[in-house]
Order: structure tokens, then sequence, then C-alpha cells
């Protein structure tokens, strides 16, 4: 009993943690768009953003909706993928705390093109379309960023897309790792197989092969789901 009572506890602290963010006390204000606030648009921010806790595998939009606004990430990681017409996913972006994911096809005025779906328990930020449209406008700082990430994303995606098409299995897995690398820093790659078949766009058997390679030639080590690279160099060297 004691121990139900505990783990109830403990979700519930969890939860109440993850609400009411402020922008003022987020670790990635700095590194995000919205660094470039000004103390009195942090406040109205902070006055008209919503911020909820999503559980594992929650759904934030899915391909066909209207956008409404902007998602933050302010902890957690999320993936943006898009469904084919046999209900296989496509990843195509794992996105991780600071990021902002929505505002490309709010712009747009377009239904959404892709689906966003949590893949651990995270706390997400939401801003409706006209209060980060009223922020761009009175921040010049914040609307040039804004096309600067349009920019980065078209030339990144133009070289996910190339990368896919024209490498090996193998190559994609490596240039894969490489972008995961990246997302996760410092911690071991923690995506379930499925998740990572459909980002390097393969079966999820054929996966499992080349993990195995890649740990019998010491690129890699894994515990359970978790990745851990130890030749960067080496894996590297199979991207190309």
């Amino acid at each position: 009993m004691a121990f139900l009572l505990n783990r109830w506890v403990k979700r519930y602290s969890l939860n109440q943690n993850f609400r009411n963010v402020s922008c003022e006390n987020c670790p990635k204000l700095k590194s995000n768009l919205f660094g470039a606030l000004e103390l009195s648009q942090r406040e109205f921010l902070d006055a008209n953003k919503k911020c909820n806790f999503y559980k594992k595998k929650q759904t934030l939009f899915v391909e066909g909706s209207l956008p409404r606004g902007v998602f933050c990430i302010n902890e957690g990681k999320v993936k943006v993928f898009k469904t084919g017409d046999d209900g296989k996913e496509q990843i195509i972006q794992i996105a991780k705390s600071g990021d902002l994911l929505g505002f490309r096809s709010m712009f747009a005025q377009d239904a959404y093109k892709v689906s966003a779906q949590t893949l651990e328990e995270s706390n997400i930020c939401f801003i409706p379309k006209e209060d980060f449209v009223s922020l761009m406008d009175h921040n010049s700082v914040l609307r040039n960023g804004i096309i600067k990430e349009l920019s980065t994303e078209l030339t990144g995606q133009a070289e996910f897309i190339t990368n896919m098409a024209q490498k090996s299995v193998r190559q994609r897995l490596a240039f894969v790792l490489i972008l995961l690398m990246d997302v996760y820093k410092e911690e071991p790659i923690n995506l379930s197989r499925e998740d990572l078949a459909n980002f390097v766009g393969t079966a999820t058997e054929t996966l499992i092969r080349l993990l195995k390679d890649f740990k019998e030639e010491g690129i890699i080590s894994t515990e359970t789901r978790k990745i851990t690279i130890l030749d960067v160099p080496k894996l590297l060297n199979v991207a190309r």
C-alpha cells in the first residue's frame, strides 16, 4: 500500500512541477529564439502562453489539422513525422528542449504537413498565433531569427532528403546517429528500435542487424534500448 501511495505522490508532484513555467526561469531562454525578447515582452509571453505536461506518446498536432499557434519545448523530446499510405511513419526530426514547433505551417496559413508526438514525459508551452505574431511585429530580432530559422531548416531538410535518398541503409543509420548525438548531447541515445528504424527509413529487423554490426566494430555500445557512441570518427567515416 505504501509503495502505491509513494508512486502516486511522485507522479502528482511531477505533474505539478511541469506547469506554469516562467520564461525568465527557462534554462533554454538564451539559446532559443525567445532570448531576443525584452523583459516586458517575456512578461507578455508568460501571461498569454499555456504550459502543459505531456505523457510519453501524447500527440501535439496531427497531419492535416490547422495550426492555432506555436509549441515551445521546455523539457522533453518530440518526434516529428509523416505517415505513409501504408500507415508506416517516416520520422524527419527529433525536437528537443528549446525548440519551437508549428510556426512554419502557421505562417503558411496551411494545414500541418506532419504530425508531432512526445517521445518521453515532456513539458511544452503553447503560444497562440495572435500573441506570437504580435511579439514578432514588435521585436525585429525575433522576426529576423524566425526568418533565419526557416532558411536554416530548408537547407537542413534538403541535406536530410539527399542523405536519405542517395546513401545505403548502413550510411543512413550512421548519419541519423550523428544527428541524434546533437539531440541527446552527453546522454545515451534513447529511442525505441521501431522509432529509430522509422527515422533511418528501414525495417526494424534490418536496423537491429546493423546495430549489432556497429557494436561488433566498436562504434557503439548498447544497454537495453540505449545507444552510446564510442567512436565518433569511425561513425563519421561510415556516414560519408
